[in-house]
């Protein structure tokens, strides 16, 4: 991408802002749902727009402030406020740029688009009072003039067990999509690619989904997002992700494209235009919304060849000609829940062993949880082939990994560990829910700048050494 190219994209960025079977036993008359507080969410007001329709004005203290209440709009099911006993699955949609959490029903179609189905839609605010958002994360400065400002901590660790509590939903990764326009594209992968066992299926209109693995792509990515902090969040330019120069770890931690191999067991679809006027535009259509397509264009089709590198497979809808403009997002939309609600009703399995990389020192995942003690607050660790014969983790200091619920309460298992300079076995009882804990001794520990080091355009973990863990029966 062009330097003038990128600056044009900025300075955009600035102006623009099958019905799953349900789980049933009996029907009755059910009061409208009663939205209280619960996993550090506090409920502002509640205002019922109609019998499908609700807005939710909150807060939380902990990941945004309780100066910034934000919306989450929620679409309800047609029978939901007729049926005590049916739970449901849940999509999680997001706005883009400057958007709120009314965009997708004022105009998206959305209130259209999901009536037919036996579906729940959470769409929440992504930003405060439609600024330029926060882009998906927990920012890297903390500090700024906006407060706290940790999204992903928000959407992911409050708004979902929010919503399970206070509504019927299928709790688990079964019952949970994610999609979003734009921002929200970027949204809607690096959330399933950072926490893939929590979303089975994953839609991008627009989107990002690729900010760093490309460095033409990273460029421009960098551009707009500096634009977005500058321009419309009022902040420093590196307040989300922090400066490349010194915080690219940071980066490649929250990049879908870098992150790829984790979404092997999400059903991942993109739709992507290339920014030329297409069918769904006014007589003359708007440059900045040409300009800001074709930079997502680069980014879909960026994030797919990674993915065809890598073998995880992706559906990708690139329509040709189009604009970034509701009418095809609408549209794309509406082409996503089909699949989407066949998802939901047919889920595939897990995968049969867990493979899952990361920047962060811990992090559980598919019932995996490891807690990795090293110098550097951020880099890369890999954990591959987990299954209940055992597992190889890649990283730097020491780790302390628990495994899922694969054994019996008190067995003893043979856990042998082995590194480049050896191998020790030794017997290890499982925990009264059948887990293992096992210390995983990794590569030496490498302190300073030295230890959190990343280049743009080559992804995925350095050749940290790799330690395999096998488990038998005693």
């Amino acid at each position: 991408m062009s330097k003038g190219r990128i600056r044009l994209v900025a300075a955009a960025v600035v102006a623009l802002t099958l019905a799953v079977p349900a789980v049933r036993a009996g029907r009755a008359s059910a009061a409208p749902p009663a939205f209280t507080d619960a996993a550090g969410i506090h409920v502002v007001a509640t205002t019922a727009i109609d019998n499908r329709q609700y807005n939710v004005r909150v807060t939380s203290a902990t990941a945004l402030g309780d100066a910034h209440p934000v919306d989450i709009r929620i679409l309800l099911p047609n029978a939901y406020d007729t049926d005590t006993t049916t739970r449901y699955p849940v999509l999680y949609l997001f706005h883009g740029t400057s958007g709120r959490a009314s965009d997708w029903v004022n105009l998206g179609d959305a209130e259209a688009t999901t009536a037919p189905l036996n579906l729940i839609t959470v769409m929440p605010d992504a930003g405060f009072n439609g600024n330029g958002g926060g882009w998906f994360t927990d920012w890297y400065d903390q500090a700024t003039a906006l407060g706290p400002s940790k999204w992903e901590t928000f959407h992911v660790n409050q708004v979902i067990p929010w919503i399970d509590a206070n509504l019927r939903t299928i709790a688990n990764r079964n019952g949970r999509a994610i999609a979003g326009l734009s921002q929200g594209g970027f949204g809607s992968t690096t959330y399933p690619a950072r926490h893939p066992d929590t979303f089975i299926s994953a839609g991008s209109f627009s989107g990002a989904p690729d900010i760093d693995f490309n460095p033409l792509v990273a460029a421009g990515a960098t551009a707009i997002i500096e634009a977005t902090a500058v321009g419309l969040d009022g902040v420093e330019p590196f307040a989300m992700f922090g400066p490349r120069e010194t915080n690219e770890i940071n980066w490649q931690g929250h990049d879908p494209a870098d992150l790829v191999t984790n979404l092997r067991g999400v059903d991942v679809s993109l739709w992507t235009a290339s920014g030329q006027p297409g069918p769904l535009d006014p007589p003359t259509p708007n440059p900045a919304a040409m300009g800001i397509e074709a930079a997502t264009h680069g980014s879909t089709l960026s994030f797919n060849q990674r993915a065809q590198l890598e073998g995880v497979p992706v559906h990708l809808h690139d329509y040709g000609a189009g604009t970034h403009t509701w009418p095809y997002w609408a549209r794309d939309l509406r082409e996503y829940v089909g699949p989407m609600m066949q998802t939901f009703a047919n889920p595939p399995a897990a995968p049969a062993a867990t493979s899952y990389q990361s920047i962060d020192k811990s992090w559980s995942q598919w019932g995996w949880s490891v807690s990795v003690q090293r110098s550097a607050a951020q880099q890369f660790s890999s954990l591959t082939n987990g299954w209940p014969g055992g597992f190889t983790l890649s990283g730097t200091g020491t780790a302390g990994v628990v495994t899922p619920a694969f054994y019996a309460p008190g067995a003893v298992e043979r856990v042998t560990v082995s590194t480049p300079t050896g191998a020790t076995t030794t017997a290890a009882t499982a925990d009264g829910n059948g887990q293992l804990h096992v210390t995983v001794p990794l590569g030496p520990d490498v302190p300073g700048p030295a230890g959190s080091i990343a280049i743009i355009g080559v992804p995925g973990i350095p050749p940290w050494p790799s330690t395999a863990v096998t488990v038998q029966p005693a």
